[in-house]
């Protein structure tokens, strides 16, 4: 039994290592990728309880940027192996939410100092390969950002627990704050290392038990990460990681009476069908679950007159095509004061046509390829849908190979109709719309910005007109959780900029910050009254 409460070490962010010619992570990392490139194929298992489960069928992984190359494979379950990481978190549940807090907290503390030391070069190589992501991409994401969260995270959770009532005289008031009381389902998405494995390390880290699904085409790295947190010493059922049909698992996760909570990152179609199928169910669980949900985007940039081009150009050429566009909160749609319209666009096609694309084991590609094939289509017929409209031009890219890897070169088109389809989709690739408005129709232009989409998730205004400023973040108050000034609208650090957005982007309850792990925990009050009364009467009974 301890007896006493415990500082935690203060988190402070990961340095982001530069990976620059000469450097000695340089030559770590590409040497670790080339390993991991040339080894025999892997064979991911599904990591429920104590066991590593294998079976007859096999999926196969490849990098996207060469997809006749085989990574590995891993294996694919059915409803036996759903109902069988059910059981193992249950089964878990009770040593693992009556573990000291300072003992989950340790844990997470030594998960983060394993990844940011012989972790690392395995955790960004195998981004790089299955997801194609570049260096620079990789090393904030599956490492950088991965590590904030396991530190940050345990800063806040000691912040949760000394949130405590006030207590009168001759009573003690406290707070308990609970696990919730069954299991935590984790579903998480291709795009980020880093927030697969913290939609279940969140739970997990405030006493929950988790059933993880992540992405197919992130069991790579999802590999990397139990491979991690089972090095940091992670008791086994905590988090379960099965790899099945979404909708079987949907099926039982959310028919279970113990279903809990969801912790979600993916498409607004689907969370709103999983909301609707747990709404359907609330006769059938112990209690109310929790969803957290952060789903798609359609997030702008707005240009002022008062704008730097040079400045608005990069942030366009960064902020749109970096991973290839496959950020929830990559700028798809831009709004472009006229009068700097000209130098913007000279400076962003430039910038555009510089990028090299290819795989990611050459260090030098700005650009990778998007993950697979589906997504691949889906973008194509984008492109050609442009390509055939008479209210927009391609000025930049708008072609696109598969035969080796899913290659789309970075697409800038410009619409004179600011609901042209590009404008108002989601696509989830490297194209950006642009629209130009004149100068003296930016509150209109502001309007239409928070009118044209059903997203609500970042956005940036860019502008050195401080009265302009102050305009647009007032007029776009309700469309971006995450707003930016001066800056593109990706690159969210955790402890600085809490993550997340509302109307159709998601539930907003922040990743990175204490008012997403508040989500999972129930508190419970506990009053003790140290002088018990005796007798019912009130003093102002008396006659």
């Amino acid at each position: 039994m301890s007896n006493a409460f415990f500082n935690v070490p203060k988190a402070v962010n990961e340095p982001v290592k530069s990976y620059a010619k000469g450097s000695l992570e340089r030559a770590s990392l590409l040497n670790m990728y080339e390993l991991m490139y040339n080894q025999d194929p892997i064979d991911v298992p599904m990591y429920i309880g104590s066991n590593e489960i294998r079976t007859d069928r096999k999926k196969r992984m490849a990098p996207p940027h060469e997809h006749s190359k085989t990574l590995g494979y891993f294996n694919y379950g059915d409803e036996s192996h759903v109902r069988a990481a059910i059981d193992a978190a249950l089964e878990a549940r009770k040593a693992w939410a009556n573990l000291p807090w300072q003992d989950r907290a340790a844990v997470f503390l030594r998960a983060a100092d394993l990844l940011a030391g012989p972790f690392r070069d395995r955790m960004n190589a195998s981004t790089m390969l299955a997801q194609s992501k570049n260096v620079f991409q990789a090393e904030i994401d599956a490492a950088c950002e991965l590590i904030d969260f396991f530190r940050f995270n345990v800063q806040f959770m000691t912040q949760i627990y000394n949130e405590q009532p006030e207590s009168m005289p001759g009573m003690w008031n406290r707070l308990e704050y609970r696990p919730l009381e069954g299991f935590v389902f984790a579903v998480t998405p291709f795009n980020f290392t880093s927030i697969a494995a913290n939609l279940c390390a969140a739970p997990a880290m405030m006493g929950n038990v988790v059933v993880w699904k992540p992405a197919e085409t992130q069991v790579y790295s999802a590999h990397v990460i139990m491979e991690l947190l089972k090095e940091a010493g992670l008791p086994d059922g905590v988090i379960n990681m099965i790899t099945v049909d979404g909708p079987l698992a949907g099926e039982m996760v959310f028919s279970h009476k113990e279903f809990a909570g969801l912790h979600f990152t993916g498409s607004t179609a689907v969370f709103r069908s999983l909301w609707k199928t747990i709404g359907s169910n609330l006769d059938k669980y112990r209690s109310y679950p929790r969803i957290v949900g952060e789903t798609g985007g359609k997030d702008f940039v707005v240009a002022h007159a008062s704008a730097n081009p040079l400045e608005v150009a990069t942030a366009l050429a960064r902020g749109a095509f970096e991973f290839q566009g496959q950020k929830c909160s990559a700028a798809s749609r831009a709004y472009i004061s006229s009068s700097i319209w000209p130098a913007v666009k000279k400076s962003l096609v430039e910038q555009v046509g510089s990028f090299n694309i290819g795989s990611p084991g050459v260090i030098s590609n700005f650009i990778n390829a998007v993950i697979d094939e589906r997504a691949f289509d889906k973008i194509a017929a984008y492109i050609d849908y442009c390509n055939v409209q008479s209210d927009a031009e391609i000025i930049a890219g708008g072609t696109y190979d598969k035969s080796t890897g899913y290659y789309i070169n970075p697409t800038v088109v410009v619409t004179t109709n600011p609901m042209f389809r590009t404008m108002v989709e989601e696509i989830f690739g490297p194209v950006l719309t642009i629209f130009v408005f004149e100068d003296n129709q930016f509150e209109e232009t502001l309007n239409l910005v928070d009118e044209t989409s059903e997203y609500a998730l970042t956005g940036s205004i860019m502008a050195k007109d401080r009265y302009a400023i102050e305009r647009a973040t007032k007029a776009l108050e309700n469309a971006a959780g995450n707003f930016y000034i001066n800056d593109k609208p990706t690159g969210a650090v955790v402890g600085q900029q809490p993550f997340g957005g509302a109307r159709g982007s998601g539930t907003n309850d922040k990743a990175g910050a204490v008012m997403n792990l508040v989500r999972w925990v129930s508190a419970r009050t506990i009053k003790e009254t140290f002088v018990t009364p005796t007798d019912y009467r009130y003093p102002f009974l008396s006659q």
